[in-house]
């Protein structure tokens, strides 16, 4: 990675498309949380068609409205959960699932024309902008990993598949913490940063967190949040019999639900211990001038994070995952998500562009 100034990179002043990064983050974001309420509520699979451009206008009689309904009368989740539903219900489901749609919509044309004026201003390099090209292509893949989940709902089971689910999850995780990434290069000064080690250790920690997110895709495909709600124990037990309860075992992390809510929680103890050090070790005299202020911030603001989000989680699997509750804890884990990378910035010590 190169180093570049905070206002300028060869000339050019970057200030304006950092801010317009960020400005994506924070709709990508939002989108992230939506989509988890989508999930939560079960309304992922209300539209069983996708059209990229016609989808962006909603039913407006109702004769359309009847029609998209047929429509999802042919769908797993209606004929085995939601047979009878009235209308007026099946209209509740689908504004969900087409506000999440429409998000991504917005998101792509949010991330498109200004990339556009910037190339073509000449307001960013070569570099930076076949990255953020990049972006935007695996923007594209997003959504069409998006309609390839949904459809996973629509042939024999009313419900999507756990692991489409999770790529989903982790893909828009990804382009979350890219963007990011380089908003906070472009829009920070040049710090020295700290040693090689406390670096590694940080972007460890980074990517526990990205594991753990993908661990909680996971437990929400397969429900795992709903069994063994007792805490500290696992219904009484500190290592429940009858893990690795899959065939062949080796599956089990990724296959059975006890044993993913056993590995969600180990991996949460895991973070939180690894989040503790990283905060104690970075906060030697020795290292605090080498951190700089960004990194003396960024150090406080993961710990509370962490902190936060391990009684969000307890609490949402002693109350057996609410919808408030379990998109909070979504929540939660997007802004540890964003505390880690921030701090990880910090120690990087030279922003990129």
């Amino acid at each position: 990675m190169t180093a570049i100034s905070t206002a300028k990179s060869g000339g050019r002043n970057v200030r304006p498309v950092g801010w317009w990064l960020i400005l994506v983050a924070i709709v990508i974001f939002a989108m992230m949380i939506w989509g988890g309420y989508t999930r939560r509520t079960d309304s992922g699979l209300s539209m069983v068609q996708w059209h990229p451009i016609s989808g962006v206008v909603p039913p407006m009689s109702r004769k359309a409205w009847q029609g998209e309904f047929d429509h999802y009368k042919k769908s797993p989740q209606y004929q085995d959960i939601n047979k009878g539903m009235t209308l007026k219900a099946f209209k509740q489901i689908f504004w969900v699932e087409y506000l999440h749609r429409v998000l991504g919509r917005i998101i792509g044309a949010l991330f498109a024309l200004p990339l556009l004026y910037f190339f073509l201003t000449r307001r960013i390099g070569k570099g930076l902008a076949l990255r953020l090209f990049g972006i935007f292509v695996l923007g594209g893949l997003q959504g069409l990993l998006g309609w390839y989940m949904v459809r996973s709902g629509l042939h024999s089971l009313p419900a999507v598949s756990p692991y489409r689910l999770t790529a989903h999850l982790g893909l828009a995780v990804v382009l979350y913490g890219l963007v990011l990434w380089i908003a906070l290069s472009l829009l920070t000064r040049t710090e020295p940063g700290p040693g090689r080690r406390l670096k590694g250790f940080g972007f460890t920690v980074l990517g526990l967190i990205f594991l753990q997110i993908l661990t909680g895709g996971l437990m929400s495909g397969f429900h795992a949040g709903l069994i063994d709600n007792t805490w500290p124990s696992m219904n009484g037990y500190v290592i429940p019999p009858h893990l690795f309860a899959a065939t062949p075992w080796w599956l089990a992390p990724v296959r059975d639900p006890l044993t993913i809510q056993f590995d969600h929680r180990l991996l949460a103890y895991i973070i939180v211990a690894a989040v503790v050090v990283l905060w104690w070790r970075s906060g030697k005299a020795a290292l605090k001038v080498a951190l700089g202020p960004r990194g003396r911030l960024g150090r406080h603001l993961l710990l509370a994070a962490v902190l936060a989000q391990l009684l969000i989680g307890i609490f949402n699997l002693l109350l057996a995952a609410p919808v408030a509750l379990a998109v909070t804890h979504l929540g939660g884990a997007l802004v540890l998500l964003t505390a880690a990378l921030f701090f990880a910035h910090a120690l990087w010590g030279e922003p990129s562009g």
